[in-house]
Parts: C-alpha cells; structure tokens; sequence
C-alpha cells in the first residue's frame, strides 16, 4: 500500500460517521454575522482620537492638519528627512507636494526593487483607517499607486481624510473595501522580534511611517 492509499484510508476512516447530507456541506449558505460592529459609543471626534492613539501605540508617527496646511505640512516631514527624492503614485493631488524640494519619481511599472530602494520616500492615501486596530489599508486606488512603493522605500507618509476614511471597527471598514482589489493592512512601520524579543524596524517594509490625518476634507 501506497503512502497515498495510507493517508487516504485515514481520511475515509476519520469520516466514517458523518453524515452523508448535503445540507451538512451547504457553504453556499450565508454565514451568520451577528457579532458586535463596534465596541463602545464613541463620536466622531473620539473615533479619531482612538485612532490617533493606537496609531501612536504602534509607533507611527502621527500628525494632524486642515486641508489648506496639508501641503506646508508635507514639505516639513520630507524636509525633516532630507528627502532628495519622493515617490508619487499617479492619482496623487498635485497640490500636495507642488512646494516640497526633492524630486518626484513617479510610480512606473518598469522600476526594479533597487531603484526603489534608492527613493527616499513615498506620499500616498489611503482607502480606509480603522480607529479600534490603528491600521490604515490601501487598496491601490490611483492615489496610493501600487503595492511595492509602499514596501520597499525606508518612509512613508500616508494621508487619511477623516471625514470620509476614519471607521471604528474591521467590520466597517471591510464594508467599504472590494475584496477583488490588492488590499494592504498596515498597523505602524515595518517590525519583527527575534526569539529573544530584540525588535528591528525596516525588515519587510518602510522603518518609519508617518499618517497625516486631515480635516475638513
């Protein structure tokens, strides 16, 4: 008997005394989804704030403007990081990076990982930011470009609008996304332990990620 036959054999043995119905194998059914959409009573202003803090919790760095600051803003966080060069996804407002000083690589489907990594930094939107978990998923929406400019390049400053990104829970924003899309979940920078817990940054992803988080937009 083949190690094929043995496992096989097991497989039948193990189901023996299950049923043979079909409404026991009905996955076609919707699964009930009864659980709590959100935990808490929290406003809009304390939605932001939760996600602020959890954010901060993760350690992304976290800043705060209005639509009309967020240009001035950016050009500072790049300035801060002597950003020569800025990847720009092709969706991304003009307006955002129109005083910044470094040079705007656009985000080409013909750029090798080496040339990404040689870009200093990376600006993009986001589709949604989950207050309860401090993540922000990008989709690869025009405004975020694609997945890799957002892995390989050392800082990223995403850009979430409040008004219309901030959610409480998961379940809301799985609400708002297409599960056909290439989603990304991003809970602070790039970070992995070793088997004696010493934390390194960077490893699979940006060492340092800023969110900016807009109002009255």
């Amino acid at each position: 008997m083949s190690s094929r036959d043995q496992i096989l054999g097991r497989v039948r043995r193990a189901l023996a005394d299950i049923p043979d119905d079909k409404e026991t194998y009905a996955y076609e059914r919707a699964v009930p989804r009864d659980y709590l959409r959100e935990h808490g009573d929290r406003t809009a202003e304390q939605t932001v704030e939760l996600l602020a803090e959890n954010l901060a919790d993760y350690r992304a760095l976290v800043h705060r403007c209005t639509d009309e600051e967020l240009p001035e803003l950016l050009t500072r966080l790049l300035a801060a990081r002597d950003a020569r060069t800025v990847l720009v996804p092709p969706g991304l407002p003009q307006h955002w990076l129109a005083a910044a000083d470094a040079a705007l690589v656009p985000d080409r489907a013909t750029s090798t990982p080496h040339e990404l990594d040689d870009v200093d930094s990376v600006v993009t939107g986001c589709a949604v930011a989950v207050a309860e978990t401090g993540t922000i998923v990008l989709d690869g929406s025009p405004d975020q470009g694609r997945r890799r400019i957002t892995l390989v390049p050392d800082h990223h400053v995403c850009v979430v609008r409040v008004r219309d990104q901030v959610v409480s829970s998961v379940p809301q924003a799985l609400e708002r996304l297409d599960p056909a899309r290439p989603l990304t979940w991003i809970s602070g920078p790039s970070a992995t332990s070793d088997i004696e817990l010493d934390r390194v940054e960077g490893v699979h992803g940006p060492r340092t990620l800023e969110v900016v988080l807009v109002s009255g937009v």
